[in-house]
Protein backbone atom coordinates (compact mmCIF):
# COMPACT_ATOMS: atom_id res chain seq x y z
CA UNK A 1 0.00 0.00 0.00
CA UNK A 2 1.41 3.39 -1.03
CA UNK A 3 1.13 6.01 1.70
CA UNK A 4 0.48 9.65 0.69
CA UNK A 5 0.58 12.80 2.78
CA UNK A 6 -1.12 15.70 1.00
CA UNK A 7 -0.98 19.17 2.55
CA UNK A 8 -3.61 21.74 1.63
CA UNK A 9 -5.76 18.88 0.40
CA UNK A 10 -9.04 20.65 1.17
CA UNK A 11 -8.29 23.53 -1.18
CA UNK A 12 -9.03 23.88 -4.85
CA UNK A 13 -6.21 21.91 -6.51
CA UNK A 14 -5.40 19.78 -3.47
CA UNK A 15 -8.93 18.40 -3.26
CA UNK A 16 -8.89 17.56 -6.96
CA UNK A 17 -5.63 15.68 -6.37
CA UNK A 18 -7.12 13.73 -3.46
CA UNK A 19 -9.99 12.70 -5.73
CA UNK A 20 -7.54 11.78 -8.48
CA UNK A 21 -5.45 9.49 -6.28
CA UNK A 22 -8.36 7.80 -4.51
CA UNK A 23 -10.18 7.40 -7.81
CA UNK A 24 -7.24 5.93 -9.70
CA UNK A 25 -5.60 3.67 -7.12
CA UNK A 26 -7.15 1.17 -4.75
CA UNK A 27 -4.11 0.16 -2.71
CA UNK A 28 -3.33 3.55 -1.14
CA UNK A 29 -3.74 5.45 2.10
CA UNK A 30 -3.98 9.22 1.98
CA UNK A 31 -3.55 11.69 4.84
CA UNK A 32 -4.84 15.21 4.21
CA UNK A 33 -3.44 17.97 6.43
CA UNK A 34 -5.19 21.30 6.00
CA UNK A 35 -5.50 24.29 8.32
CA UNK A 36 -8.89 25.15 6.74
CA UNK A 37 -8.25 28.83 6.26
CA UNK A 38 -10.84 30.72 4.22
CA UNK A 39 -9.98 28.87 0.96
CA UNK A 40 -10.00 25.37 2.47
CA UNK A 41 -13.40 23.75 2.30
CA UNK A 42 -14.45 20.40 3.70
CA UNK A 43 -17.34 20.33 1.23
CA UNK A 44 -14.71 19.71 -1.46
CA UNK A 45 -14.06 16.24 0.02
CA UNK A 46 -17.43 15.38 1.48
CA UNK A 47 -17.81 12.45 -0.89
CA UNK A 48 -14.61 10.74 0.31
CA UNK A 49 -14.87 11.54 4.02
CA UNK A 50 -16.04 8.01 4.85
CA UNK A 51 -13.45 6.27 2.65
CA UNK A 52 -11.33 4.07 4.94
CA UNK A 53 -8.27 4.92 2.84
CA UNK A 54 -8.59 8.61 3.76
CA UNK A 55 -7.77 10.53 6.97
CA UNK A 56 -8.10 14.25 7.59
CA UNK A 57 -6.21 16.37 10.12
CA UNK A 58 -7.09 19.99 10.69
CA UNK A 59 -3.58 21.22 11.45
CA UNK A 60 -1.11 23.91 10.45
CA UNK A 61 2.01 22.78 8.57
CA UNK A 62 3.93 25.40 10.57
CA UNK A 63 3.21 23.45 13.77
CA UNK A 64 6.42 21.44 14.14
CA UNK A 65 5.11 19.27 16.99
CA UNK A 66 1.95 18.20 15.15
CA UNK A 67 3.76 17.54 11.90
CA UNK A 68 6.28 15.36 13.75
CA UNK A 69 3.41 13.39 15.33
CA UNK A 70 1.62 12.89 12.00
CA UNK A 71 4.79 11.80 10.19
CA UNK A 72 5.71 9.44 13.02
CA UNK A 73 2.27 7.83 13.11
CA UNK A 74 1.64 7.45 9.38
CA UNK A 75 5.14 7.17 7.85
CA UNK A 76 4.20 8.68 4.48
CA UNK A 77 6.17 7.57 1.47
CA UNK A 78 5.02 10.40 -0.80
CA UNK A 79 4.54 13.98 0.37
CA UNK A 80 2.77 16.46 -1.92
CA UNK A 81 2.85 20.03 -0.63
CA UNK A 82 -0.05 22.11 -1.93
CA UNK A 83 -0.42 24.09 1.30
CA UNK A 84 0.16 27.77 0.63
CA UNK A 85 -1.28 31.23 0.79
CA UNK A 86 -1.87 31.82 -2.90
CA UNK A 87 -3.72 35.03 -3.78
CA UNK A 88 -1.44 37.78 -5.10
CA UNK A 89 -3.80 40.58 -4.06
CA UNK A 90 -3.87 39.34 -0.46
CA UNK A 91 -0.06 39.00 -0.41
CA UNK A 92 0.26 42.70 -1.19
CA UNK A 93 -1.76 43.60 1.90
CA UNK A 94 -0.50 40.87 4.28
CA UNK A 95 2.88 39.50 3.11
CA UNK A 96 3.85 38.06 6.50
CA UNK A 97 1.18 35.36 6.27
CA UNK A 98 2.64 34.22 2.97
CA UNK A 99 6.21 34.03 4.22
CA UNK A 100 5.11 32.07 7.27
CA UNK A 101 3.04 29.44 5.48
CA UNK A 102 4.79 29.20 2.14
CA UNK A 103 8.39 29.26 3.37
CA UNK A 104 8.45 28.22 7.03
CA UNK A 105 5.69 25.65 6.55
CA UNK A 106 7.63 24.09 3.68
CA UNK A 107 10.72 23.99 5.89
CA UNK A 108 8.82 22.06 8.57
CA UNK A 109 7.62 19.51 6.01
CA UNK A 110 11.08 19.13 4.49
CA UNK A 111 12.61 18.50 7.91
CA UNK A 112 10.08 15.81 8.77
CA UNK A 113 10.44 14.25 5.32
CA UNK A 114 14.20 14.09 5.81
CA UNK A 115 13.85 12.46 9.22
CA UNK A 116 11.34 9.91 7.94
CA UNK A 117 13.06 8.93 4.67
CA UNK A 118 10.18 9.75 2.32
CA UNK A 119 10.45 8.36 -1.21
CA UNK A 120 9.22 11.51 -2.97
CA UNK A 121 8.66 15.10 -1.87
CA UNK A 122 6.68 17.03 -4.48
CA UNK A 123 6.84 20.79 -4.03
CA UNK A 124 3.97 22.49 -5.85
CA UNK A 125 5.42 25.73 -7.16
CA UNK A 126 4.07 28.18 -9.75
CA UNK A 127 4.98 29.83 -13.05
CA UNK A 128 4.90 33.15 -11.18
CA UNK A 129 8.36 32.48 -9.77
CA UNK A 130 9.80 33.35 -13.19
CA UNK A 131 8.18 36.76 -13.34
CA UNK A 132 6.89 38.29 -16.56
CA UNK A 133 8.07 37.69 -20.12
CA UNK A 134 7.24 39.39 -23.41
CA UNK A 135 9.56 37.04 -25.28
CA UNK A 136 10.17 33.31 -25.25
CA UNK A 137 8.34 31.10 -22.73
CA UNK A 138 10.31 30.28 -19.59
CA UNK A 139 12.24 27.04 -19.33
CA UNK A 140 13.03 25.28 -16.08
CA UNK A 141 16.60 26.65 -15.92
CA UNK A 142 15.68 30.30 -16.51
CA UNK A 143 16.34 32.79 -13.68
CA UNK A 144 13.62 33.28 -11.08
CA UNK A 145 12.39 36.88 -10.84
CA UNK A 146 9.28 36.99 -8.64
CA UNK A 147 7.29 40.22 -8.64
CA UNK A 148 4.93 39.95 -5.65
CA UNK A 149 5.22 38.82 -2.03
CA UNK A 150 3.23 35.73 -3.05
CA UNK A 151 5.54 34.72 -5.89
CA UNK A 152 8.58 35.58 -3.77
CA UNK A 153 7.36 33.31 -0.98
CA UNK A 154 6.77 30.50 -3.48
CA UNK A 155 10.25 31.09 -4.91
CA UNK A 156 11.69 30.77 -1.42
CA UNK A 157 9.88 27.48 -0.86
CA UNK A 158 10.88 26.24 -4.31
CA UNK A 159 14.58 26.88 -3.73
CA UNK A 160 14.48 25.67 -0.13
CA UNK A 161 13.04 22.36 -1.33
CA UNK A 162 15.80 22.08 -3.94
CA UNK A 163 18.43 22.76 -1.28
CA UNK A 164 17.21 19.71 0.64
CA UNK A 165 17.86 17.62 -2.45
CA UNK A 166 21.37 19.01 -2.90
CA UNK A 167 22.35 19.02 0.77
CA UNK A 168 20.53 16.03 2.23
CA UNK A 169 19.69 13.89 -0.84
CA UNK A 170 15.99 14.26 -0.08
CA UNK A 171 14.18 13.08 -3.28
CA UNK A 172 12.56 16.42 -4.06
CA UNK A 173 10.78 17.13 -7.35
CA UNK A 174 9.40 20.59 -8.11
CA UNK A 175 6.45 21.33 -10.39
CA UNK A 176 5.79 24.85 -11.69
CA UNK A 177 2.29 25.10 -13.09
CA UNK A 178 0.47 27.83 -14.94
CA UNK A 179 -2.84 29.32 -13.81
CA UNK A 180 -5.33 26.63 -12.83
CA UNK A 181 -9.08 26.73 -13.37
CA UNK A 182 -11.97 24.33 -12.81
CA UNK A 183 -14.66 23.44 -10.29
CA UNK A 184 -14.36 24.13 -6.55
CA UNK A 185 -12.04 27.15 -6.92
CA UNK A 186 -12.54 29.78 -4.22
CA UNK A 187 -14.34 32.73 -5.87
CA UNK A 188 -11.64 35.33 -5.39
CA UNK A 189 -9.62 34.22 -8.44
CA UNK A 190 -10.45 35.65 -11.86
CA UNK A 191 -12.43 32.82 -13.46
CA UNK A 192 -14.69 31.78 -10.54
CA UNK A 193 -15.14 35.41 -9.46
CA UNK A 194 -16.24 36.46 -12.92
CA UNK A 195 -18.44 33.40 -13.46
CA UNK A 196 -20.31 33.82 -10.17
CA UNK A 197 -20.60 37.59 -10.61
CA UNK A 198 -21.96 37.11 -14.13
CA UNK A 199 -24.50 34.57 -12.88
CA UNK A 200 -25.76 37.20 -10.41
CA UNK A 201 -25.54 40.12 -12.90
CA UNK A 202 -22.80 41.75 -10.81
CA UNK A 203 -19.90 43.77 -12.21
CA UNK A 204 -16.72 41.99 -13.32
CA UNK A 205 -13.70 43.99 -12.01
CA UNK A 206 -11.06 43.73 -14.76
CA UNK A 207 -7.58 45.02 -13.94
CA UNK A 208 -5.94 47.68 -16.12
CA UNK A 209 -6.52 47.27 -19.86
CA UNK A 210 -7.39 43.57 -19.57
CA UNK A 211 -4.48 42.56 -21.80
CA UNK A 212 -2.44 40.66 -19.19
CA UNK A 213 -1.73 37.17 -20.53
CA UNK A 214 -1.89 33.88 -18.64
CA UNK A 215 -1.66 30.23 -19.68
CA UNK A 216 -4.65 28.30 -18.37
CA UNK A 217 -4.43 24.71 -17.10
CA UNK A 218 -7.48 22.65 -16.15
CA UNK A 219 -7.01 21.56 -12.53
CA UNK A 220 -7.70 17.88 -13.22
CA UNK A 221 -4.94 17.94 -15.85
CA UNK A 222 -2.61 19.46 -13.27
CA UNK A 223 -3.38 16.61 -10.88
CA UNK A 224 -2.72 14.08 -13.62
CA UNK A 225 0.64 15.74 -14.25
CA UNK A 226 1.62 15.59 -10.57
CA UNK A 227 0.73 11.91 -10.42
CA UNK A 228 2.81 11.34 -13.56
CA UNK A 229 5.77 13.26 -12.08
CA UNK A 230 5.64 11.18 -8.89
CA UNK A 231 6.08 8.01 -10.96
CA UNK A 232 8.28 9.27 -13.77
CA UNK A 233 10.03 12.41 -12.59
CA UNK A 234 13.68 12.54 -11.58
CA UNK A 235 14.60 13.74 -8.07
CA UNK A 236 16.23 17.16 -8.12
CA UNK A 237 14.45 18.16 -11.33
CA UNK A 238 11.93 20.90 -12.03
CA UNK A 239 9.02 20.35 -14.43
CA UNK A 240 6.90 23.10 -15.97
CA UNK A 241 3.23 22.15 -16.26
CA UNK A 242 1.11 24.18 -18.67
CA UNK A 243 -2.19 23.98 -20.47
CA UNK A 244 -1.06 25.51 -23.75
CA UNK A 245 -3.80 28.15 -23.53
CA UNK A 246 -2.27 31.64 -23.51
CA UNK A 247 -5.14 34.12 -23.36
CA UNK A 248 -5.61 37.73 -22.29
CA UNK A 249 -7.84 38.45 -19.32
CA UNK A 250 -10.31 40.26 -21.58
CA UNK A 251 -10.56 37.14 -23.76
CA UNK A 252 -11.32 35.07 -20.65
CA UNK A 253 -13.92 37.63 -19.58
CA UNK A 254 -15.61 37.64 -22.99
CA UNK A 255 -15.77 33.83 -22.97
CA UNK A 256 -17.38 33.77 -19.51
CA UNK A 257 -19.99 36.31 -20.57
CA UNK A 258 -20.70 34.29 -23.70
CA UNK A 259 -21.13 31.05 -21.75
CA UNK A 260 -23.34 32.68 -19.12
CA UNK A 261 -25.35 34.61 -21.72
CA UNK A 262 -24.60 37.96 -20.08
CA UNK A 263 -23.80 41.42 -21.48
CA UNK A 264 -20.34 42.98 -21.81
CA UNK A 265 -21.81 45.93 -19.93
CA UNK A 266 -21.01 43.97 -16.75
CA UNK A 267 -17.28 44.57 -17.32
CA UNK A 268 -15.81 47.27 -15.06
CA UNK A 269 -12.19 48.23 -15.68
CA UNK A 270 -10.44 48.96 -12.37
CA UNK A 271 -7.00 50.32 -11.46
CA UNK A 272 -4.25 47.81 -12.07
CA UNK A 273 -2.71 46.16 -9.02
CA UNK A 274 0.89 47.00 -8.02
CA UNK A 275 3.56 44.91 -9.75
CA UNK A 276 1.06 43.18 -12.04
CA UNK A 277 3.04 40.87 -14.36
CA UNK A 278 2.13 41.32 -18.01
CA UNK A 279 2.55 37.77 -19.29
CA UNK A 280 3.34 34.35 -17.92
CA UNK A 281 4.43 31.68 -20.37
CA UNK A 282 5.97 28.24 -19.88
CA UNK A 283 8.03 25.99 -22.10
CA UNK A 284 6.63 22.55 -21.26
CA UNK A 285 8.74 20.50 -23.68
CA UNK A 286 10.61 18.77 -20.86
CA UNK A 287 7.50 17.19 -19.35
CA UNK A 288 6.04 16.47 -22.78
CA UNK A 289 9.20 14.59 -23.77
CA UNK A 290 8.83 12.52 -20.61
CA UNK A 291 5.36 11.48 -21.76
CA UNK A 292 2.74 13.83 -20.30
CA UNK A 293 0.52 16.37 -22.07
CA UNK A 294 -2.79 17.96 -21.00
CA UNK A 295 -5.96 16.12 -22.01
CA UNK A 296 -8.61 18.86 -21.60
CA UNK A 297 -8.79 21.61 -24.22
CA UNK A 298 -9.74 25.08 -23.03
CA UNK A 299 -13.13 25.17 -24.76
CA UNK A 300 -14.22 21.97 -23.03
CA UNK A 301 -12.68 22.93 -19.71
CA UNK A 302 -14.40 26.31 -19.60
CA UNK A 303 -17.77 24.84 -20.51
CA UNK A 304 -17.44 22.25 -17.73
CA UNK A 305 -16.30 24.94 -15.26
CA UNK A 306 -19.08 27.43 -16.01
CA UNK A 307 -21.72 24.71 -15.90
CA UNK A 308 -20.42 23.51 -12.52
CA UNK A 309 -20.77 26.99 -10.97
CA UNK A 310 -24.23 27.37 -12.49
CA UNK A 311 -25.29 24.02 -11.01
CA UNK A 312 -23.61 24.48 -7.62
CA UNK A 313 -24.74 27.83 -6.28
CA UNK A 314 -25.11 26.24 -2.84
CA UNK A 315 -21.33 25.67 -2.79
CA UNK A 316 -20.15 29.17 -3.69
CA UNK A 317 -22.92 31.50 -2.57
CA UNK A 318 -22.18 31.17 1.19
CA UNK A 319 -18.51 31.95 0.50
CA UNK A 320 -19.36 35.34 -1.01
CA UNK A 321 -20.38 37.01 2.23
CA UNK A 322 -18.93 38.74 5.29
CA UNK A 323 -15.17 39.30 5.03
CA UNK A 324 -15.27 38.43 1.34
CA UNK A 325 -17.66 41.28 0.57
CA UNK A 326 -15.61 43.75 2.60
CA UNK A 327 -12.45 42.67 0.79
CA UNK A 328 -13.89 43.40 -2.66
CA UNK A 329 -15.52 46.63 -1.55
CA UNK A 330 -12.21 47.89 -0.13
CA UNK A 331 -10.03 46.70 -3.00
CA UNK A 332 -12.26 47.26 -6.02
CA UNK A 333 -14.87 49.72 -4.84
CA UNK A 334 -17.51 47.21 -5.92
CA UNK A 335 -20.56 46.09 -3.99
CA UNK A 336 -20.93 42.39 -4.83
Amino acid sequence: MKRYLVTGGSGFIGSRFVHHILGKYNDVSLINVDKLTYAGNQENLKDVSDDDRYRFYRDDICDKKRMAEIFSEHKPEIVVNFAAESHVDRSIGAPEDFIQTDVFGTFVLLEESKKNDVERFIQISTDEVYGSTLGEPFGETDPLMPSSPYSASKTGADRLAYSYFKTYDLPVIISRASNNYGSHQYPEKLIPLFITNAIDDKQLPLYGDGLNVRDWLYADDHCSAIDFIISNGVPGEVYNVGGGNELTNIMITDRILELTGKSKELIKFVDDRPGHDRRYALDTAKLSALGWDPAIDFKTGMEKTVNWYIDNRSWWEPLKSGEYLEYYKNNYGIEL
